[in-house]
């Protein structure tokens, strides 16, 4: 068992004045029970109800008022109302009875001072539409796949963990970091996943754990459809969106289908509300605020590269790699930092942002944008010579600093580029295993631009 970095933000969300009930989302498999089992050892008691057991169900079913909810829960479960405060209390699947979902504003108006987690998959869509959503009464953490700073600690590499959290990464470790994160990006950061790979070291072995993945996300379609012909096209969305990553997409004839727009894109759109893919929807301005254009294809993400990479059957091809961008035209390395990016962000709101000019003299794309101080620095993940960033450098022509990155397997270094309008830019080079690390280094990077 590895500790996860959201446990420090449960423990903010603690020590909040004005604390509300949490919701966490994530995918299932994700570890959202797990980590908050880690995080009830803060307490003096911990009070789990799992919704998909009749007896945890009972209650929530039977007392509509909440004060006799609350002595229920407390009974049954053996613990004394006295201690409150420091007891924390887990709905687990509260999407199995909506009801409970309604009682989260009575701990925030009534009980503010007992700490209420709850999680479930596909809350939005799962409620029936008479079930109000208690808006304003909760808040939200997100929790994605493990991160590489998060993989090093879960296989006990503390070295490695010590330079990458180390602002500049010293140049002696490079080798061993390419190495390591190679090996992430192979494994991908499912919680089980890598947890077996930590006590066991066989790739092999993790075979039979990414098929059970696979088949769990199809048995839950039935969960997610709301009716016979829409299983049929979430199950071929899942199927197919692991050789669709990392593309631009059209939903119609998705995956090589004879499925119109309509449907994929429902089905598409149901698979994202269950936070198994991203659809990504480009940027067309070089400023913030970031407003995607949803009326051009959006680029697709899945939930994680190493579930791509066995999927699409691309494990011998990485582990024989120098250079992850060689494989599969660069489309994994870009996923890899994709999903680092989305480690780092807890909020429901946030996600990731891409750039596109779609003029026919000039098309261009930049693989992604950081906002940073009130800019909106683009990151490209290329490696071969500086002067093959041509995007990045028509994204720099329009805005408003001379602040770049490029993410490549060199080392770190500082550099210039010119635009084709004669414009310098700053270009910091990053190698991808530094990308969980992407704002202290902007600020670093700022603080090398100014000497």
């Amino acid at each position: 068992m590895f500790e996860r970095n959201i446990l420090q933000e449960l423990k903010k969300w603690r020590l909040k004045d004005n604390r509300k009930p949490l919701i966490i989302r994530g995918a299932r498999q994700v570890g959202k029970t797990t980590v908050v089992r880690q995080f009830s050892a803060d307490f003096k008691d911990f009070i789990y109800l799992n919704l998909e057991l009749p007896g945890d169900r009972k209650p929530f079913e039977e007392f509509s008022n909440f004060e006799t909810l609350l002595q229920a829960l407390f009974f049954l479960k053996n613990k004394s109302l006295a201690d409150r405060i420091n007891t924390l209390i887990f709905v687990d699947e509260i999407q199995e009875v909506p009801e409970a979902l309604q009682q989260l504003r009575y701990f925030y108006e009534n009980a503010p001072d007992i700490p209420v987690i709850a999680a479930g998959s596909m809350l939005e869509s799962l409620f029936d539409p008479q079930i109000s959503f208690p808006v304003g009464r909760v808040e939200y953490l997100v929790i994605q796949p493990a991160s590489f700073p998060e993989f090093l600690g879960a296989i006990g590499e503390t070295a490695a963990l010590e330079q990458v959290l180390t602002v500049p990464a010293a140049a002696f470790a490079h080798d061993t970091l390419l190495k390591l994160f190679r090996t992430y990006c192979l494994i991908g950061g499912m919680p089980e996943i890598v947890a077996h790979y930590s006590g066991h070291k066989d790739l092999a072995a993790l075979t039979p754990i990414y098929d059970s993945l696979l088949v769990s996300y199809l048995d839950d379609v039935e969960k997610y459809a709301h009716g016979g012909s829409q299983v049929d096209y979430i199950r071929h969305a899942i199927r197919s969106s692991f050789a669709e990553a990392g593309k631009r997409i059209k939903f119609q004839h998705f995956g090589n289908s004879s499925y119109k727009s309509r449907e994929m894109g429902e089905a598409l759109r149901v698979l994202e509300k269950a936070l198994l893919i991203h659809l990504v929807y480009p940027q067309t301005s070089p400023v913030l605020p970031l407003l995607p254009d949803v009326s051009k294809s959006p680029r697709l993400h899945v939930l994680d590269t190493g579930m791509l990479n066995y999927f699409v059957g691309l494990q011998r091809e990485i582990l024989g790699t120098p250079d992850l961008n060689n494989v599969y035209q660069g489309m994994v390395t870009e996923h890899i930092v994709g999903q680092e990016l989305l480690a780092r962000q807890y909020s429901a709101l946030r996600g990731l942002a891409f750039w596109v000019r779609e003029k026919t003299t000039s098309a261009a794309e930049v693989d992604y944008l950081s906002s940073y101080e009130g800019k909106l620095i683009p990151i490209e993940v290329k490696s071969g010579a500086t002067g093959t960033l041509r995007s990045l450098a028509m994204f720099m022509d329009i805005a408003p600093h001379n602040m770049a990155v490029r993410l490549y397997a060199g080392e770190i270094l500082l550099s210039t580029i010119t635009t084709p309008k004669g414009k310098t830019v700053n270009l910091l080079n990053l190698p991808y295993y530094l990308v969980s690390q992407i704002e202290k280094y902007l600020q670093w990077f700022e603080e090398q631009i100014a000497k």
